[in-house]
């Protein structure tokens, strides 16, 4: 399979090498390499049976916009974007392209959420007081992150709850945590998953690639097909 990587962060660097360590061929664009997605031409895009981004919210946009227009069939890790979700998937319908996006590629992140959700709705009328932290390093740009969004968005589902408080921590050598907390008068849950290396993500979203070239042109949830993708 030929795969496209847009962005050389430390996630994206990681991406690169998971993909090739699978037998994939792999092609790596930095930012001064597609400023403003001009890199991203339609003989370019077609080359490649898919697309990862791991970029910046500012960077996704035209990322996105460029490749969906051709037909890509596009991953999405990069954060910090999802008010424009409704746009970018009237534009993978209208061009019959795909696109995969998630908060988290972690398989663990993913069965934090279905335990959370369990979880929550164990606790209804108990009188339980939720709340989320969230820990990540310096140059996370966004905060909240966006699992931490979408464990709250769980959360709330599961017990229809109104206000979660999300507490957001920067540390110079954290990769990722997320704890969320029932406390009562007379005791506390925890449920947390801390990240000890980029690995997991990176692994989650290059296995994505490879379920999206085979399923059907579309806009897919990370969370709702995880499960489908081989561990």
């Amino acid at each position: 399979m030929r795969i496209l990587v847009l962005g050389v962060g430390k996630t994206g660097k990681l991406v690169a090498e998971v993909a090739a360590e699978r037998g994939h061929s792999v092609h790596v664009l930095d930012a001064k390499e597609n400023k403003d997605a001009a890199a991203l031409t339609a003989p370019f895009v077609t080359g490649f049976d898919a697309v990862i981004d791991f970029t910046t919210p500012e960077a996704v946009i035209a990322n996105m916009r460029a490749c969906l227009a051709n037909g890509a069939k596009m991953v999405v890790g990069t954060t910090g974007w999802y008010e424009r979700l409704p746009r970018a998937k009237e534009a993978a319908e209208r061009k019959g392209a795909s696109l995969l996006y998630g908060t988290n590629f972690s398989m663990g992140v993913q069965l934090m959420l279905k335990m959370a959700e369990a979880l929550t709705k164990e606790l209804a009328g108990l009188d339980y007081h939720l709340s989320i932290s969230e820990t990540h390093h310096l140059t996370k740009l966004d905060a909240p992150s966006g699992t931490a969004l979408t464990l709250r968005d769980v959360v709330r589902r599961a017990c229809n709850m109104g206000d979660i408080p999300i507490k957001s921590v920067r540390h110079a050598d954290a990769v990722g945590m997320h704890v969320l907390e029932a406390e009562h008068d007379g005791d506390r849950i925890l449920l947390t998953h801390e990240s000890r290396s980029r690995r997991p993500f990176a692994e989650g979203a290059v296995r994505a690639a490879e379920w999206l070239v085979k399923a059907k042109p579309g806009v897919y949830d990370f969370r709702e097909i995880f499960d489908q993708i081989g561990r």
